[in-house]
């Protein structure tokens, strides 16, 4: 297992301890009442919590087992997302107070997603798969409004857009260009791609991954050599092994 991807698995350790801590102190704070409504209360809450924990290690021990194997479990694919979900954000709150950066844990978490859905092995049609970019890797100063139409671009070579849609053909890809979250969740409910290349910076990316629920994600992460949101680039290596992971038969 890379120094990357250990990372944030530790910090989903961590933030099941946390967990597990808070449900423990709660539990000790009401057993000490004598009420009948309050050891109701105390099974209730003890019953519930144990099995909330439970599951979250079960989904934090199969992404471990499926990175040391290097091989998908379909079977605990649900409690792998649940412990994503639940834990992700508790898992940067665990980051801070230990010292680590906030981009160094999303980081680590985008290559254990990333690692994840290469070993499931899709091996997708080139046409079931969207590549979807933000606006920000378009040049500032470019006329040509492609968020619409991505064909609109004219490949002037002044930004990367061109070169992912020259790539985009050759895997029969669909390529889209969104200015934010609202827009890149209709281009998915009108394609419904079964898997996706998205590239983003660390925060989009990584919010992205969750909001897409359970349609495998492959992130790339932006390069913003003029700051956030403006002329960004992207290593079209990068997207293109993220593409070979999950189309069949790679490029034509």
């Amino acid at each position: 297992m890379g120094t990357r991807k250990r990372i944030y698995i530790g910090l989903l350790l961590g933030s099941l301890l946390i967990l597990t801590a808070i449900a423990f102190l709660l539990w000790y704070l009401i057993s000490q009442r004598n009420l009948v409504i309050s050891q109701i209360i105390l099974v209730f809450i003890t019953a519930l919590a144990v099995l909330i924990l439970a599951g979250l290690g079960m989904g934090i021990m199969a992404i471990v087992v499926m990175i040391w194997r290097s091989r998908s479990i379909p079977s605990l694919e649900t409690l792998i997302h649940r412990a994503h979900e639940l834990l992700f954000p508790l898992a940067l709150f665990t980051g801070s107070l230990v010292g680590i950066p906030r981009e160094k844990v999303i980081r680590s978490y985008i290559a254990v997603n990333n690692y994840l859905v290469s070993v499931k092995n899709l091996y997708l049609r080139g046409e079931q798969v969207m590549i979807l970019v933000p606006h920000c890797l378009q040049n500032s100063e470019c006329p040509h409004k492609i968020t619409m139409d991505v064909v609109n671009c004219k490949s002037c070579g002044k930004c990367s857009i061109g070169d992912l849609k020259k790539m985009a053909e050759q895997y029969h890809a669909v390529l889209k260009v969104a200015t934010g979250g609202t827009l890149a969740r209709k281009f998915l409910l009108d394609y419904r791609p079964s898997g996706v290349v998205a590239v983003a910076c660390e925060r989009d990316l990584s919010l992205g991954i969750q909001d897409m629920g359970f349609i495998p994600v492959m992130g790339v992460l932006n390069c913003r050599p003029n700051g956030p949101c403006v002329n960004t680039g992207v290593s079209l290596q990068e997207v293109e092994n993220a593409l070979r992971s999950i189309c069949k038969g790679g490029r034509n």
